[in-house]
């Protein structure tokens, strides 16, 4: 899977999560950038990126991760 695969699969779920289709990603978007993207939001985001991409993160990545780049990093080596 490529990255540019990766990143358009992420925002679908970012769409269907925050219920905004205008939502575009870059590898430096943070909950900054996206405006409902609370501590709540994040828990639903990371289950359904999961779910979506079929990996599980680690609570030290999920922790971890500081923007949507990185997470894109770990969903890039995991789908090898």
């Amino acid at each position: 899977m490529t990255r540019k695969e990766i990143f358009e699969r992420l925002e679908e779920v970012f769409h269907d999560i925050f219920d905004d289709s205008g939502i575009v990603l870059k590898d430096t978007t943070t909950a900054e950038d996206i405006e409902d993207w609370d501590s709540l939001e994040h828990i639903n985001l990371v289950v359904a990126v999961e779910k979506c991409f079929g990996i599980k993160f680690t609570m030290g990545e999920v922790t971890g991760m500081k923007n949507v780049g990185e997470m894109a990093d770990i969903i890039e080596e995991r789908v090898k």
